[in-house]
């Protein structure tokens, strides 16, 4: 999980001026809001009062006994981590706070950058904690736009320019990988366009070239083995109202200066006809290939990238969107819940942890199979990560750290490169162009570099179900 920008309220308890000194130092420069005592009665008054993030406390507290103070705060309130500060001598007691339901545990002496990192961990949990609860209650309400969940800037933008596009006729281009949600943007533009015509899709990759002229155009009765009658084609069908061309860029090349036409005039000749018919409909196209690179490499014709093109979507992958990784799975939960009669009301802290770290290669879609999973598999209200599969439980930061000794666990190098590639998509919201000149090659490599990545994980998503599948046939 990204670092959060926290500002936390922490409260010190220690019974040595030098101790509350140098944490109140360190936990300050850091940007926290310090508060230090040096009495259990005194801590006990402000966990009682005051809106705190963590406290921080020591095991022994002149005469008394900190491990109460522990106890006493988290019955006070459970929602606060504490750490507690202890001598390598005392180690066990410490423990023994972990098991009484401390977040965490520091040894004396106390550097500071190890505390503020250990407060830092300690705040990003509540604050976590506080989240989910808040979208515990949100997913209630509503909390969509034009049918969509999300809240993070990315998705902002798209909400945005479907508000600003929708009521115009303009063709519109939705980019972004398999499983964004680029039908569902498709369907919030026909929605805004106000057209009372239907909206009607059609899978450009599902089928051979002369079968989606036929599609598309329609025919006459005769014009070829099995056209037994006339039908209109998909740009009359949806006329007044909005045509769907999904996965364009798998497009036949046959096709597409046929497409072209049709899109300039307006018109679509029926395969065996001598008329053409007039359409007034609305294109909305959509691909998950950069067409770009495709026209340079002579696979997609220039002209007809142009035309559909006029507006671009680039639709973020589920990994730039942040927190909307946990909205998601709210509604997701809600909605297998009440699907499969199971009492499931959320997503615990840790699970919800497991779920920001991983990168979702198969987007929204993924996180959607993964979540049905958890529904039915889940024991407890909440999901917990034994409920995760298996290549979320275990998969590996983004992050390039190395925090072993050991050989045998270093990661290779293309195993780094792959993390810190991931790492800066996330940073730039999944814009490619920006990543590869924060990464210094050009926009091909990068291109070929996430295809081969992606062939891999999808290599390794349809073993890892097939597994699953196997496990729960057995079963």
């Amino acid at each position: 999980m990204d670092s959060l920008d926290i500002r936390a309220t922490v409260l010190v308890v220690d019974d040595e001026k030098s101790i509350l000194d140098l944490a109140g130092a360190a936990l300050s420069r850091a940007g926290h809001d310090v508060k230090c005592e040096m009495t259990m009665t005194d801590a006990l008054r402000h966990v009682r009062s005051s809106d705190l993030d963590v406290v921080l406390t020591d095991l022994r507290i002149g005469d008394e006994d900190g491990l109460e103070l522990c106890e006493q705060a988290i019955a006070l309130r459970p929602d606060i981590p504490v750490v507690v500060m202890t001598g390598y001598s005392t180690i066990e007691a410490a423990i023994g706070a972990l098991r009484a339901g401390a977040y965490d545990f520091i040894t004396k002496p106390l550097e500071p950058e190890a505390l503020e990192a250990t407060v830092r961990r300690a705040a990003e949990h509540r604050a976590l904690t506080k989240e989910i609860e808040r979208l515990r209650r949100q997913v209630e309400g509503p909390i969509t736009d034009f049918g969509m969940v999300g809240r993070s800037p990315a998705m902002r933008r798209v909400f945005d320019l479907i508000d600003r596009i929708g009521d115009s006729d303009a063709t519109v281009l939705i980019t972004g990988e398999s499983g964004t949600g680029k039908e569902l943007v498709a369907k919030a533009l026909h929605k805004q366009s106000g057209r009372n015509g239907p909206f009607v899709a059609i899978n450009c990759a599902a089928m051979p070239a002369q079968l989606l002229e036929s599609e598309l155009f329609g025919h006459v009765k005769g014009a070829f083995t099995d056209a037994k009658r006339s039908r209109d084609g998909l740009f009359v069908e949806a006329h007044g109202g909005t045509l769907f061309l999904d996965e364009i860029g798998e497009m036949d090349m046959e096709m597409q200066p046929k497409l072209l036409r049709a899109l300039q005039e307006r018109k679509a000749r029926p395969v065996g006809a001598g008329q053409e018919r007039a359409f007034d409909t609305r294109i909305v196209a959509a691909t998950n290939r950069d067409l770009e690179d495709d026209v340079q490499e002579g696979r997609f014709r220039e002209d007809l990238f142009y035309r559909v093109n006029v507006v671009g979507i680039q639709l973020p992958p589920l990994r730039a969107r942040g927190h909307d990784v946990l909205r998601l799975a709210q509604v997701f939960v809600k909605q297998f819940a009440e699907n499969t009669g199971r009492n499931v009301t959320g997503v615990s802290q840790p699970a919800a942890e497991r779920l920001l770290e991983y990168d979702w290669p198969g987007n929204v879609r993924e996180l959607e199979n993964c979540i049905e999973r958890a529904v039915t598999l889940a024991r407890f209200e909440e999901l917990t990560v034994e409920d995760l599969p298996e290549r979320v439980r275990k998969y590996q930061s983004s992050r390039v750290i190395i925090d072993t000794q050991d050989p045998d666990e270093m990661p290779s190098l293309e195993t780094l490169e792959r993390r810190y590639v991931h790492r800066v998509l996330k940073v730039v919201g999944g814009n490619k162009t920006q990543a590869a000149k924060v990464l210094g090659v050009d926009r091909r490599t990068l291109y070929r570099k996430l295809e081969r990545w992606e062939k891999q994980d999808q290599n390794e998503l349809d073993e890892q179900r097939a597994k699953e599948t196997i496990a729960s046939l057995e079963d």
